[in-house]
């Protein structure tokens, strides 16, 4: 079987959720015996050189960038509300990125080409021109189902009434590429549910995001013991929208119950007004270079998530490394969890303030809640399992 993989980011080295998604199932399938060809978009804003990823990777997955500057800009968004294509979208299409798939798509006959996110479907026409494979979006997330939590809170009228009519565009446009792929594979049973509601027509299929759980050794102790730690692409705004609510909500509370205790904001794209916050017990890191010597760092992982959809991939690996957790019910979406077992949900600013000081200040809840989270990392998220597990899928699709 011949799988190609359409990206709208580099995904090695995979140090944030979506790349991880990327990384660690096209590592699944390759390991499971499929041909795969990833094509990339080295974008300027997330651009690894292709001369850092391992080579084994890319034998295994006959990988190929295409770089493309495609941030966005007020002369492109203005310019945009002359079309009738949402924004999101139109920025990721350029003609250096489909001459490179034309050319994929002549020199390799696929039987599956699997599309990374929504925004990669603005190449389905090109597919459909030169290849007859079984075409498959993976939908990280519900896009629209995302602007659409946070316009309910965005208080400027001007950026609210342009993101409405963004997010209007980016609906309509979604709901077409639900409707006109072969297949969709979604990363939760809840996102499943929302697509299929939409359209029931369309083949879907659930395939969790896996970790290689060699690489994620439990971690048993903090270096730090008593912190704190949100880490996430801070260039995503329902992780500002978390770290907002954190700092307002809860922090207050928690600094003035145990003064002692340290709040760590990590990951890329950190705000200005964040980076302001250092002080003696608030630490902002805006590059995390080791993930691993991070987690074992510090203590409590924190998700404090209200909007978004599609799986949390920190999350993910917080489980894998054994760390103690305390989330919202919207932050652990499309997680097989026990609360108090595997991790703890708190839905309001007072539950997940005395989540924390409850962790804190009990070791056996504590140790029970890292024993937890690895023991649901094993059972339900080894990448090489969820690959077999989707080839099947692939199999059956292409009868």
């Amino acid at each position: 079987m011949r799988i190609l993989q359409l990206c709208n980011k580099a995904p090695y080295p995979a140090n944030d959720g979506s790349s991880i998604a990327i990384y660690t199932l096209a590592e699944g399938l390759a390991d499971n015996g499929i041909e795969l060809h990833l094509l990339p978009i080295n974008t300027k804003k997330h651009f690894k050189p292709d001369n850092q990823v391992p080579e084994e990777f890319k034998l295994k997955t006959h990988y190929q960038s295409v770089f493309k500057n495609t941030n966005t800009s007020i002369l492109g968004a203005f310019l945009n509300l002359f079309t009738n294509q949402s924004y999101f979208v139109s920025r990721f299409y350029f003609k250096e990125y489909e001459h490179a798939l034309i050319k994929k798509l002549k020199e390799t006959a696929f039987d599956i080409i699997q599309i990374e996110g929504v925004f990669m479907a603005t190449y389905i026409p090109i597919i459909k021109k030169y290849s007859k494979a079984s075409i498959v979006l993976r939908s990280h997330n519900v896009e629209h189902q995302i602007w659409e939590r946070h316009l309910e809170t965005e208080k400027n009228i001007i950026k609210k009434n342009y993101l409405q009519l963004q997010n209007n565009r980016l609906k309509s446009f979604e709901i077409r590429v639900f409707n006109k792929v072969d297949a969709i594979i979604t990363i939760t049973d809840e996102d499943r549910k929302t697509i299929s509601s939409i359209c029931p027509n369309t083949l879907s299929y659930t395939c969790l995001t896996g970790l290689n759980l060699l690489k994620y050794p439990k971690i048993h102790e903090a270096k730090q013991p008593q912190t704190l730690f949100h880490f996430a692409s801070m260039d995503w705004m329902p992780n500002v929208e978390s770290v907002d609510w954190l700092l307002n909500e809860v922090w207050p509370s928690i600094a003035k119950q145990l003064p002692q205790t340290k709040l760590v904001i990590a990951g890329r794209g950190m705000p200005e007004r964040f980076k302001k916050l250092s002080s003696s017990n608030i630490s902002i890191i805006e590059q995390v270079t080791d993930s691993r010597d991070f987690y074992n760092t510090y203590d409590v992982m924190l998700v404090p998530l209200w909007s978004g959809s599609g799986l949390r991939i920190k999350l993910v690996e917080g489980l894998a490394y054994g760390k103690p957790m305390i989330t919202t019910s919207i932050g652990a979406e499309g997680i097989p969890y026990t609360s108090h077992k595997n991790l703890i949900i708190a839905d309001s600013s007072s539950e997940f303030s005395e989540a924390i000081i409850n962790v804190l200040s009990d070791a056996a809840l504590k140790s029970n809640l890292q024993d937890g989270a690895r023991a649901l990392a094993e059972k339900h998220f080894d990448y090489k399992a969820i690959g077999l597990q989707l080839k099947a899928f692939y199999q059956s699709l292409c009868q």
